[in-house]
């Protein structure tokens, strides 16, 4: 039984692979706080070999959960970010790449649905193992299709297969609806993850979007970003003292006011510091995974930890 002291003064370089690994859980729980990363943060590693990659940075950051990025489950030839890899997070693209990104999206979401609904169980399973067996948890899964209903049947199911505890969704309000009947029928929580955008009041943005969703199911929770709500201008301190109980999920992000940039964790508007003093003090089961967007001078790996050594700070 690891202690919930900070792991972090042990050199990974100093300990054998697996022991390394075994310090990894240990180091994703500091001060009570379950801390983890989303992997759309390592968008722009390469596609070969891609999920080992993941894994390497995540023991070598000391996370030992994670949110799996829909696209990180694909094929790397399906993987409609290929265009982003070898690109650095928050650095400007041209009308060119940005036109090559559009066309190679487009070329393999046709490929992307049939590969979706055709692809075996096993797959999912083994993604899985390759992550347990590196001592890491796949808390929640951002991906899958809500297409047709097969095809939002199938998500859950592939779900399941990673052993995920439950979906993430940037989707609306009208597809949550549709949502409702596959989240009672497979018992799987849905947590909203919303963005800045409130002038469509179908997006999950402002307050009242998260609760209408919440009143449809008791499945339905809220996977706040804190960056995007305060960017929209609202509190997610009061947010989360009212509806804690069903937030199981946030993610660290720091932004400006006034649907201002992302920033380094500190520099913008986030009560990021708050929030998990909150959290800590409350006690409550709410996970906090850091999602690296802003435009960072190191590697996406080294951005990561200092995210994770903010959090870390602010919790101390």
């Amino acid at each position: 039984m690891y202690s919930r002291r900070d792991f972090g003064k042990i050199a990974l370089a100093s300990l054998p692979f697996s022991a390394a690994l075994a310090t990894a859980k240990a180091k994703s729980v500091f001060k009570g706080i379950h801390l983890g990363v989303q992997t759309y943060s390592f968008r722009d590693f390469p596609p070969e070999g891609l999920l080992d990659a993941i894994i390497k940075a995540m023991t070598e950051i000391g996370l030992s959960e994670c949110e799996l990025f829909g696209f990180h489950a694909l094929p790397s030839t399906l993987n409609p970010m290929r265009g982003m890899m070898g690109r650095k997070p928050g650095q400007p693209m041209d009308d060119a790449t940005r036109q090559k990104m559009a066309d190679a999206r487009k070329a393999a979401e046709e490929e992307a649905r049939k590969w979706h609904m055709t692809v075996s169980l096993d797959h999912f399973k083994n993604i899985r193992k390759q992550f347990k067996a590196a001592g890491i948890e796949i808390y929640a899964y951002n991906g899958g299709r809500f297409g047709t209903d097969q095809e939002i049947d199938r998500t859950f199911e592939q779900t399941k297969a990673l052993g995920a505890r439950m979906i993430t969704s940037s989707g609306t309000l009208t597809l949550a609806k549709r949502i409702v009947p596959f989240a009672e029928k497979h018992k799987m929580i849905v947590a909203m993850h919303g963005h800045s955008d409130v002038k469509d009041p179908d997006q999950f943005a402002a307050p009242e979007s998260f609760t209408k969703a919440m009143a449809m199911s008791k499945y339905f929770m809220v996977n706040l970003d804190l960056g995007h709500y305060v960017a929209a201008n609202f509190d997610p301190v009061a947010f989360i003292q009212e509806h804690h109980a069903r937030i199981p999920l946030i993610h660290l992000k720091d932004r400006k006011k006034n649907q201002g940039p992302n920033t380094p964790h500190g520099q913008g508007d986030t009560p990021i510091k708050e929030v998990l003093q909150l959290i800590k003090t409350k006690k409550w089961p709410i996970r906090a995974y850091i999602e690296y967007e802003y435009k960072g001078a190191e590697s996406s790996t080294a951005e990561v930890k200092k995210c994770l050594d903010y959090a870390k700070a602010a919790l101390a």
